[in-house]
Formats: structure tokens, C-alpha cells, sequence
């Protein structure tokens, strides 16, 4: 057997930058232990299948598997299935029923590039002395959401991009994403993410972490925009817009890789 496949750098206007991801087109669901072996063979931070859906609630229904796991959300392998279906079958805007985050739309935007539409995550004031000690800098504030998302406030960008973390400390911590963040020079906001508990030490440009980050760095600013830098080593921008309970993360998407995976 075999299946269409692409290799996609997402928030990227240029080959090796933005964060890698597969996507999978399908007739229909392989077993899961066959997703989560491809997943592991393409190791990638995530591999996104999309397979026709049915229910009429949307276009497709997705999925995403890290090398190790399925997990809740992921932004970038949503837009990288976006691009890859919206480039492949035409139209303006494709959707996606998922398991676990709802309805998700991608749109193509008239400038060029993309907009994804994710869920707002909010957080709210907390304590995290354990895992402050691991980062290896003391953030201003910490603010959590129960569902392992931590945001960590520095006073600039300088600290964030400085950071070394103690990455297998944190990954004893739990499957979190350990959100550093701080105004930016170059870009309204900075931020690194690290989910060594996830199996990705640094993440290169994550779209979950910035549906907290818009709601967060909205509120800051009084504003519903702002642009965004993921300063992991790939690099990586975004716009983030707040609409509602939305948070709308606006990328440009690369096609690095189009083939057939065999089974």
C-alpha cells in the first residue's frame, strides 16, 4: 500500500525554517498502533492525518501523532494540512473536526499565506517553584491553565533567547509546555517553548502555545493584534489576532518534500 505525503516547514517563507511537519491525506483510518508507527518513522514533532469526514461537521477529521504519542492540538500541522489540501484541492478555507479542540479552520489569506484559527487557552496567576528552578532564569510571573500549558514572563527578549533549562528536570515535571515569553525588538512578542515530558525538547514554532499567548499578550497590550518570533534555533513568525474565543495565528507554509509513503 501506498499514501500520498508531504513534508511541510509551517510559519516559514523559506525552506528549513518554521517547524517540520508530515501530513497524510487518507481514505480511511489505518490502526492506530500503524499511525503511531509512522509518526515514529517520520519523527517529526508531529505527523497530521486527515481523512474525509463523514459526520458532515467538517471537511476532514485530523489527527496528530508525535514519534511517541497522540496528543490534543497542534497548530502548526494544521496549517502545514491546510496548505497541503488547500494547495492540492483549491478553495479559500478547509476545516477539520478533531478528537479533543473542537472545529478548526484554516483560511488562505488574499496577501498570500495563511490564518489558522485555534482555540484561545487561558491562564491565570500561579506558582511553579520547581520548574523555575529548572529554567535556568527567574521569570517575573508564572501563569498555568490545568490542561499542563505554563506561561513564564520575562522582563525581555535578551533573557528568553539565553535560557538553558535543565530539559530533563522538566521533562520530569510532566507532559507540560513550558511557555517563556517577553516583549520583543524586532516583533511585539518573543517566546520559547520548551515539552521535554512530551518528547520535544525545543519546540521550533508552536501554534498551541500561541493560542495562550494571544489571549495572554492581548490583555497586555489592549489590543487584538500583535506579531510574534518563536526564537527556537529553526526560527519562526507569526501574527496573532484575538477574535472571541478564537485566536486566529496567521504563517506562511513551505512544501519541502511531496511522495508516497509505503506500507
Amino acid at each position: 500500500m501506498s499514501f500520498p505525503y508531504w513534508h511541510v516547514d509551517a510559519f516559514a517563507d523559506r525552506p528549513f525554517a518554521g517547524n517540520q511537519a508530515a501530513v497524510m491525506p487518507l481514505a480511511e483510518w489505518l490502526p492506530d498502533a500503524v499511525l503511531q508507527a509512522i509518526g515514529e518513522e517520520n519523527n517529526f514533532a508531529e505527523t497530521a492525518f486527515v481523512v474525509p469526514d463523514a459526520s458532515g461537521e467538517a471537511d476532514w477529521e485530523l489527527r496528530w501523532f508525535t514519534p511517541t504519542c497522540e496528543i490534543r492540538l497542534c497548530g502548526h500541522a494544521t496549517l502545514a494540512s491546510g496548505h497541503v489540501l488547500l494547495g492540492r484541492d483549491g478553495g479559500e478555507r478547509v476545516t477539520f473536526r478533531t478528537r479533543k479542540a473542537g472545529v478548526l479552520e484554516v483560511r488562505r489569506l488574499a496577501e498570500g499565506g495563511y490564518e489558522l484559527a485555534l482555540p484561545v487557552i487561558p491562564t491565570t496567576p500561579g506558582e511553579w517553584p520547581e520548574a523555575v528552578a529548572l529554567l535556568g532564569a527567574k521569570p517575573l510571573e508564572v501563569w498555568r491553565n490545568p490542561d499542563r500549558y505554563n506561561v513564564f514572563v520575562f522582563e525581555n527578549e535578551d533573557q528568553v533567547r539565553a535560557l538553558t533549562p535543565d530539559l530533563r528536570g522538566l521533562g520530569q515535571l510532566g507532559d507540560d509546555q513550558f511557555i517563556c515569553t517577553a516583549p520583543g525588538r524586532d516583533f511585539d512578542v518573543v517566546s520559547r517553548v520548551f515539552v521535554p515530558g512530551g518528547g520535544v525538547d525545543e519546540d521550533s514554532v508552536t501554534g498551541s502555545a500561541h493560542a495562550v499567548l494571544t489571549a495572554f499578550w492581548a490583555a497586555r497590550f489592549r489590543r487584538s493584534s500583535f506579531t510574534a518570533h518563536q526564537a527556537s534555533a529553526r526560527g519562526g513568525d507569526l501574527t496573532c489576532r484575538l477574535d472571541g474565543d478564537q485566536a486566529w495565528l496567521g504563517g506562511e507554509c513551505v512544501t519541502v518534500v511531496e511522495g508516497n509513503f509505503y506500507l
